[in-house]
């Protein structure tokens, strides 16, 4: 089975090209720019169909969420209009498409965990753009999965968890929202859900289950508690810890309005496919551990 994921940097493709390589039978090729660039769709199908998928995960995306608020041209150009040419190149070649979207499709209003079926509301450009992208993904191809996360985090890129490492190293206090809850999600597990379910689908000529399924971290926090956990999770582990301290989200004022509830229910996503994401404090704390031993590593 090979997965063609679009996109080399994200962290989603960076842990599929990584949980691929210990998989028998499994070949993960990841396509980017120049090949491939998401706001110039006449470059997708030729670089999708070049690398002879059996299955495309979508995850290349415009992800500066408050630069988006200044840009929306490009963000919907890749979020919306890319994410549905790149459905439609799948398509072509009459293969499936996994597609990576996000709780910013919700404001955030929900009293308790969104479901799949909850109305969508965005209150960002970004938000927009990828609720555009789900849904020229599933106008372009009807064999296709689209998978919302939230807080995501991983050894790879730019991430929540390695920010707050950084800043530990060098204060001795954070401030940190308290009143946004959500998910964190490893994209180390988004990648082992992705290939278990690639498996299944691959050898499901039906593709009986299209549609749209949440998945994110077991569990729920704020960001303030989420730093807490990663923040001691590195002191027992030797390495960097700062006190943290909680603010309210107009303490911190960013362009795009972020969501005050990003949590998600994964429970149809667990139905279906058979896959539950670990613990949240489980996870970060294997993220954690990795990313010390890597520094200390880099620093040899």
């Amino acid at each position: 089975m090979r997965l063609v994921v679009t996109g080399r940097e994200g962290q989603v493709a960076a842990s599929l090209l990584e949980a691929g390589q210990g998989r028998a039978g499994v070949e993960v090729i990841a396509i980017g720019r120049p090949e491939l660039d998401l706001a110039k769709p006449d470059t997708l199908i030729e670089a999708i169909a070049a690398a002879k998928p059996d299955i495309v995960v979508s995850a290349a995306a415009y992800t500066a969420v408050d630069q988006a608020e200044d840009e929306p041209d490009p963000a919907f150009a890749v979020n919306g209009v890319g994410a549905g040419k790149v459905a439609e190149a799948a398509r072509r070649l009459g293969v499936p498409v996994i597609h990576l979207s996000t709780d910013y499709v919700f404001d955030g209003s929900a009293p308790g965990a969104y479901v799949e079926t909850d109305a969508t509301a965005p209150a960002s450009v970004y938000g927009a753009s990828k609720l555009a992208g789900e849904q020229a993904v599933a106008l372009a191809n009807p064999r296709h999965l689209i998978v919302r996360t939230a807080w995501l985090y991983s050894p790879f890129g730019k991430n929540f968890v390695k920010t707050m490492l950084r800043l530990a190293a060098d204060r001795d206090e954070i401030a940190v929202v308290a009143d946004q809850w959500g998910n964190p999600t490893s994209a180390l597990d988004i990648a082992d859900a992705i290939l278990h379910t690639a498996a299944r689908l691959h050898g499901d000529k039906s593709f009986g289950a299209p549609g749209i399924y949440h998945l994110a971290g077991t569990g729920e926090t704020n960001w303030s508690g989420f730093a807490r956990h990663i923040l001691d999770t590195s002191r027992v582990s030797g390495g960097p810890w700062a006190r943290v301290r909680d603010i309210a989200t107009m303490d911190y004022p960013t362009k795009a309005r972020r969501p005050a509830n990003s949590r998600l229910s994964s429970a149809k996503f667990t139905s279906v496919f058979g896959w539950n994401a670990p613990d949240w404090r489980q996870s970060t704390e294997a993220v954690v551990r990795r990313l010390l031993i890597d520094g200390t590593k880099n620093r040899r």
